[in-house]
Order: C-alpha cells, then sequence, then structure tokens
C-alpha cells in the first residue's frame, strides 16, 4: 500500500438508511446493505415480553409512528406507548414508516414495523451479507426498571440474542450510558465498545468516567478537530463520528482521517469515497 494512499473509511448506515428509508426499519437495513455498507447502524430496546426490539426509543415516537389504527399519536404521550410495557406482538401492529418525516421529506414512505433484532440477522443472512453491526444500547439512568430492564439483565438479554446467532464476532456495543458500557465489559470483556459522546459534552471528561479503555470514541462530529482524531488515534482509539449528513461535513471528516463515518445518506458518503 503506497504511503499517499487513501484510508478505508468503515461506512455505517445510521438506522440503516434513515435519509432514504423509514429508521431502523428492514427496508432501510436491506437497502443500506445493497448501497454497500459496511456496517449497519441501529439501536435497541426490550419489550415486556424481554424481546429484543430495533428501535431508537423505548417508546412510540408520534415523530414517525401511527397507531394500529392508522391514527396519529398524540405529542407527549410516550408513558402511554411504553415498549417496556407492551408485548412485542402489540408493538408489531404500529406502523414506523408512512408518517411523513418532516426532517426528511426525501424518506421513500412505506407500510413498516419495529422489527425483531434477530429479524435484522436473519435478513443478513438471507442476503449472505458480510456487513457488520454497531449496536446502540438505548438507555439513561432515568430509564432503569422504567423504560429498561436494569442493567445487568438488560445486557445478558442483548448479549444472548446474538449469541444465539453466531453474530458475536460482527458486532460492536455504543451507549451514552457509561453504566451500560461497564456492564458490557463485565459480561463479555472481549466486546468491542463504542462511548458515545452528546454535542454537550466533553470527549476527554466521558472516557474518565470509564473504568477502562474503549475501542472506539464516538462523538458528535462538531466536538472533533483535526488535531483531535490524530490525538485520540495516537493513543489507540479509533474514532467514529455521529451523524454526518452534509457532503461536505463528509469530505471535512475523510480529509481529517477518520476510522468511520455514521451517516443518513450512506448513497451520497460512498459516492465521495469514491472519488
Amino acid at each position: 500500500m503506497s504511503c499517499n494512499s487513501k484510508k478505508q473509511i468503515d461506512i455505517q448506515g445510521h438506522r440503516g438508511c434513515r435519509g432514504l428509508l423509514p429508521e431502523n426499519s428492514l427496508p432501510a437495513f436491506e437497502k443500506a446493505i445493497d448501497l454497500g455498507v459496511h456496517t449497519l447502524e441501529l439501536d435497541i430496546v426490550i419489550s415486556k415480553d424481554h424481546k429484543v426490539v430495533v428501535s431508537h426509543e423505548p417508546y412510540m415516537n408520534p415523530i414517525i409512528c401511527l397507531n394500529p389504527e392508522g391514527d396519529v399519536l398524540p405529542d407527549n404521550s410516550e408513558k402511554d406507548y411504553n415498549l417496556y410495557h407492551m408485548n412485542y406482538d402489540e408493538i408489531k401492529q404500529f406502523d414506523c414508516g408512512l408518517k411523513f418525516h418532516p426532517t426528511y421529506p426525501q424518506q421513500e414512505k412505506l407500510k413498516t414495523y419495529k422489527p425483531l433484532l434477530s429479524e435484522v440477522f436473519d435478513l443478513v443472512k438471507a442476503k449472505d451479507s458480510e456487513v457488520k453491526f454497531n449496536i446502540e444500547i438505548k438507555s439513561e439512568t432515568s430509564y432503569y426498571g422504567i423504560y429498561t430492564p436494569q442493567p445487568e439483565a438488560y445486557v445478558r438479554l442483548v448479549l444472548d440474542e446474538i449469541e444465539k446467532n453466531d453474530m458475536l464476532s460482527r458486532v460492536n456495543f455504543q451507549s451514552f450510558d457509561v453504566v451500560i458500557l461497564e456492564e458490557i465489559k463485565k459480561q463479555s470483556p472481549k466486546m468491542v465498545v463504542a462511548l458515545l459522546v452528546e454535542d454537550n459534552e466533553t470527549i476527554d471528561v466521558k472516557l474518565e468516567e470509564l473504568s477502562f479503555k474503549p475501542e472506539i470514541i464516538s462523538p458528535y462530529f462538531k466536538l472533533l478537530t483535526a488535531e483531535s482524531v490524530k490525538a485520540y488515534q495516537a493513543k489507540g482509539f479509533q474514532v467514529i463520528p455521529w451523524t454526518i449528513n452534509a457532503t461536505e461535513d463528509m469530505k471535512l471528516m475523510q480529509s481529517w482521517a477518520v476510522d468511520g463515518i455514521i451517516t443518513d445518506y450512506p448513497d451520497q458518503l460512498i459516492e465521495i469515497l469514491k472519488q
């Protein structure tokens, strides 16, 4: 490899490919695979009957979901549609793909539901795809026992599902919740872990909250500079920022030689990286 050859950047389809198809849906994951992403980024929560469900929120989000009759959900209805208080058969009745998304006007609309993590694995196996999985465990302290199981039980449920599907070698976990990350390392010491950093947090401060060194730092992209990317990589971290949707920002991240890019528009990122 010549010293001026371009670095291979991990192309991660955010929630599948949210800019193109309804987020965290089987059609979005299939499209992302067909486009050529290296990694499917997705979020999981737990249902009342302890199924691992692919969903960004642990409740039905009124922005993207309709009730089983096709009616809009009232704003601030999170407590009424708490997925941890609903069995999966009930969750599956809600449509989360037909409603117009104000942030993603080009998103193709189709009737779809919140799938099980096992269904995503089945899709990938059926397509004979080598794609990897960046799985975010949605969690925060205020959710424990209300919207999610307690951390130990939560992590065990998810690890069991991944082991059952023989996908352990293709998964890394990410979370904003350091308690969850600690629990992952306790239960699965070899698991690759990404520390997610919010736009209102500081990378170094959050790193100090962990008792171990995560393999990946995954901050809001505007928290990074060319210098900090180099410095973190020199310390042995991979740097995979989120969520980069403007082409000029994709090019900037590419010029900083980040290790991966999480985007709602993997089609655009793939075109840029071909150049």
